[in-house]
C-alpha cells in the first residue's frame, strides 16, 4: 500500500477543523517532515493565522514514532488535547490506517494526591497529620474550596487541576497535592494503584503524541531522572518562552520562612542535638536576611557565607539522621518523613550551590513588602544546558510567531546554545531557519504609529504628555483599546487618571481574573483593558473590540534586574554588545508579542501605538521595528487619529 502524501493528510486535517489551507502552513509541514526524516533541527517562525498547530501535528502523526510537544501556556495545551488532536486523529485515521494515541503530561503537583486528600497534610506544629477539611471553617473561602475538592475527587477521571472549574486558590490546592520530592512513590503509597499522576505517566508511555509544558521539559533535562517517555521527535511550540521557563526551573531560592518550616518538619524525626544545630543555623540565616538589601551579590558577604555553610552542614546531618530513624508514634510516618526530607534537601541543595560559588551562577537578594527578603540563585545562561540536553538523540523543531529578532534567527539560536545558521563543528547541532510568513496583509491591515513628539520616558514620575496622547487615541478609536504597560504601577496610574477623563470603561489587570477581564473586554467594543506582561502575550481578541494596541514604552528589562544585568555584563566581557544581545532582544521579543495582539483574523484592522519616541529616534529603533509585523509606519499624530476614527466609524456602521 502506498504511503499517503503529506499534502493529502494536511488537507484532510484542515478540513476536519474547519480551517483554510495556507501556503505557510504547507511550507511548515514540509519542513517539519524533512527535519523528522533527516533527524535534524528546525527553527520555524509562523505568524499569527498560519495554523501552526496542524503544521507540526500532521507530519508528526504521519511519522509514526513517538513525539513530545512542549508548549508554554495552558491555553495551547488544552487547545491541542481537547480540539486539534482529536479532530486531526479522526481525520487522518482512514488514510493512516491507524489511530494515533495522545496524552497530556504535567508535573506531579498539578495532580490531586489521594494520599494527601485522605490522610491529611503533615503539619509543622503537631505530631500527626492535620485534617485540613476539619480545620478550615466551612464558611471560609478555603473551607469551601476544600469541600469542593473533596467532592471533585470522587468524580474526576484525571485529577488534573486544570480540569477543575471554577478553579481554587493555590493555598487550597497545596493542601491536596505534593511535589515529586514529597511523593512517597507508587510502591510505598497506599493509594499508589489509583494515583492520578502515575496514571498520567502510564498513559504517556502508551501515547504516540505526548503534550507537556516547557517546565516539565526543563525538569526532564536538568534533573537527570527522565520524566518524559523516550521519544524520537521534540516539538517546542511558543519557543520564544523556552529560555525563561528553563531559567525559572533552574533557579533556587531560600527564605527564612521556608527554612523555619523545614526545621519544624524535621525536629521530631531526629535527635535533639541534630535538630538544635539546624535551628541555630536557621536563626543566624534569619538575622542576616533581616538586613538584606535588594540587588546582586557579586561576592558572598562573610556573614551570609557563614550562615549558608552552617545551614548546609546542619541540613546534611538532618538528612542522614532522618534516613536512619524510625518512630512508630508518628502517624503516617513515611509521609511525614518524606515531606521533611524534601524541605531539608532543598535547603541543603541551594545553600551548597551558593556556597560553592560557580562563576556560571548569579546570586541576588530580593525584598518584598509582605514576605521579607529572599535569596535567589540562577544560571547566568542556560544555553550550554539546552545545547547538551535538548538537541541530542532526537530531532527538534522550535516554532513560534516570534523567533526572528532584528530580522534573523541567530539571536534566539544563540540563547538555545546553537551556533549561527550553517556553522559546522564538533558538538555543534546543525539547524535551519524558516520564516513561513503570515496569511495576513499587515501593511494594509495595520498601522505602526510612534509618538515621536513625546518626551523620552524617564525611570520615575508620571508622564503627563503620554496620558494626554493616550486619552486622545482612545477617544479617536471609540474605546477598543488594549493598553500594554511595562509596569503594574504604570498600568494603575493610567487607569486611575483616564477613568476620570474619558467616558470609556477601563478594565485593569488584577481587579478580576484574567479570563473574566478578556471576556468582558471582547464583549464591549467601548471598553479598554490595561495591564502588564501576561497581557502582552495572552490576549486573543479578534474583531472590533481590539483595534488599538498601545505600548506605553519600550519594555527594556529594569536596569536593576540582577539576572539581566549580569547577562548583559557577561556578553560585554566576551567582546559582544550586551545591550543589544540582552536588553534590546528582550524588548524586541515582548514588543513583537504585544503587536501580535492587534491582527488576529483576516478582517481585523487597527493601530499599534508606541508612546516612546526612542522607537523612531534611537539607533536601536530599526532593530526593534524589524522584529514587529510589517505594518504601515508613521509618526504623524493627525494621520493616526483620522485612521482610528475611520476604523471606528466602519465598525459602528457594521453594528459592532
Amino acid at each position: 500500500m502506498t504511503k499517503p502524501s503529506l499534502p493529502d493528510l494536511l488537507h484532510a486535517a484542515v478540513s476536519a477543523v474547519g480551517g483554510t489551507e495556507r501556503p505557510g502552513q504547507v511550507a511548515m509541514a514540509e519542513a517539519v517532515a524533512e527535519a523528522i526524516d533527516d533527524n535534524s533541527h528546525r527553527l520555524i517562525q509562523a505568524g499569527t493565522g498560519t495554523g501552526k498547530s496542524l503544521g507540526y501535528l500532521v507530519p508528526a502523526l504521519a511519522h509514526g514514532e513517538r513525539v513530545v510537544v512542549a508548549t508554554a501556556t495552558l491555553a495551547l495545551q488544552r487547545q491541542l488535547v481537547e480540539r486539534d488532536l482529536p479532530r486531526t486523529v479522526d481525520a487522518l485515521h482512514p488514510q493512516l490506517r491507524r489511530r494515533p494515541q495522545f496524552a497530556m503530561l504535567k508535573g506531579r503537583s498539578n495532580y490531586l494526591c489521594l494520599h494527601r486528600l485522605h490522610e491529611g497534610a503533615p503539619q509543622d506544629e503537631e505530631d500527626g497529620l492535620f485534617d485540613q477539611f476539619e480545620a478550615a471553617a466551612p464558611t471560609s473561602k478555603l473551607g469551601q474550596d476544600l469541600l469542593r475538592l473533596r467532592d471533585w475527587a470522587d468524580e474526576t477521571e484525571t485529577g488534573d487541576r486544570d480540569d477543575l472549574t471554577p478553579g481554587v486558590s493555590d493555598k487550597a490546592w497545596s493542601q491536596i497535592s505534593v511535589s515529586s520530592r514529597e511523593c512517597l512513590g507508587a510502591t510505598k503509597c497506599a493509594y499508589g494503584a489509583e494515583c492520578f499522576a502515575e496514571a498520567a505517566r502510564e498513559r504517556a508511555k502508551l501515547a504516540d503524541v505526548v503534550v507537556t509544558n516547557h517546565a516539565l521539559l526543563a525538569i526532564d533535562a536538568i534533573e537527570g531522572a527522565p520524566v518524559l517517555p523516550q521519544h524520537e521527535v521534540l516539538i517546542v511550540d511558543e519557543a520564544h518562552e523556552l529560555v525563561s521557563r528553563v531559567t525559572g526551573v533552574a533557579t533556587g531560592e531560600l527564605t527564612p520562612g521556608q527554612v523555619n518550616r523545614a526545621v519544624k518538619r524535621s525536629a521530631k524525626l531526629v535527635d535533639e542535638k541534630v535538630a538544635d544545630a539546624l535551628q541555630t543555623a536557621s536563626e543566624s540565616f534569619e538575622r542576616v536576611m533581616e538586613l538584606a538589601l535588594p540587588g546582586r551579590l557579586e561576592q558572598i558577604p562573610e556573614d551570609l557565607g557563614y550562615a549558608l555553610m552552617s545551614l548546609r552542614d546542619a541540613a546534611r546531618n538532618v538528612i542522614s539522621a532522618i534516613g536512619a530513624t524510625r518512630d512508630k508514634s508518628v502517624h503516617d510516618e513515611d509521609a511525614v518523613r518524606k515531606q521533611a526530607l524534601a524541605a531539608v534537601e532543598n535547603i541543603h541543595t541551594v545553600a551548597e550551590r551558593i556556597t560553592n560559588g560557580s562563576e556560571y551562577d548569579v546570586v541576588w537578594y530580593e525584598r518584598h513588602d509582605r514576605f521579607g527578603a529572599t535569596l535567589r540563585v540562577a544560571p547566568l545562561s542556560v544555553s550550554g544546558l539546552l545545547r547538551e540536553k535538548l538537541f541530542e538523540d532526537r530531532s527538534v523543531v522550535l516554532t513560534s510567531a516570534t523567533l526572528k529578532i532584528g530580522g534573523d534567527f541567530n539571536g534566539v539560536a544563540a540563547s538555545l546554545g546553537l551556533s549561527p545558521e550553517g556553522v559546522e563543528g564538533d558538538d555543534v547541532p546543525l539547524w535551519k531557519g524558516l520564516d513561513v510568513g503570515s496569511p495576513f496583509d499587515y501593511p494594509k491591515q495595520g498601522i505602526l504609529y510612534v509618538a515621536k513628539h513625546l518626551a523620552t520616558p524617564g525611570r520615575e514620575g508620571t508622564r503627563g504628555d503620554m496620558m494626554d496622547e493616550l486619552a486622545e487615541l482612545i477617544e479617536a478609536a471609540g474605546g477598543r483599546t488594549l493598553g500594554l504597560f511595562s509596569s503594574m504601577r504604570g498600568a494603575k496610574a493610567a487607569a486611575e487618571e483616564l477613568r476620570g477623563r474619558i467616558d470609556n470603561p477601563i478594565l485593569l489587570q488584577g481587579e478580576e481574573t484574567l479570563g473574566e477581564l478578556i471576556k468582558n473586554f471582547a464583549a464591549d467594543p467601548k471598553t479598554c483593558l490595561f495591564g502588564t506582561l501576561s497581557l502582552w502575550q495572552g490576549v486573543d481578541v479578534p474583531g472590533p473590540s481590539c483595534q488599538l494596541v498601545v505600548m506605553d514604552r519600550i519594555p527594556f528589562p529594569r536596569p536593576d534586574d540582577p539576572l539581566m544585568s549580569a547577562r548583559q555584563k557577561s556578553v560585554e566581557e566576551h567582546g559582544g554588545n550586551g545591550f543589544m544581545a540582552v536588553a534590546a532582544t528582550h524588548a524586541a521579543l515582548l514588543m513583537a508579542q504585544g503587536a501580535g495582539r492587534l491582527v488576529r483574523a483576516s478582517g481585523d484592522r487597527g493601530v499599534v501605538a508606541v508612546l516612546d519616541p526612542r522607537l523612531a529616534t534611537a539607533r536601536y529603533g530599526s532593530f526593534l521595528r524589524a522584529t514587529l509585523p510589517d505594518f504601515w509606519y508613521t509618526t504623524d499624530r493627525n494621520q493616526v487619529r483620522r485612521s482610528l476614527a475611520a476604523i471606528d466609524a466602519t465598525a459602528k456602521a457594521d453594528g459592532k
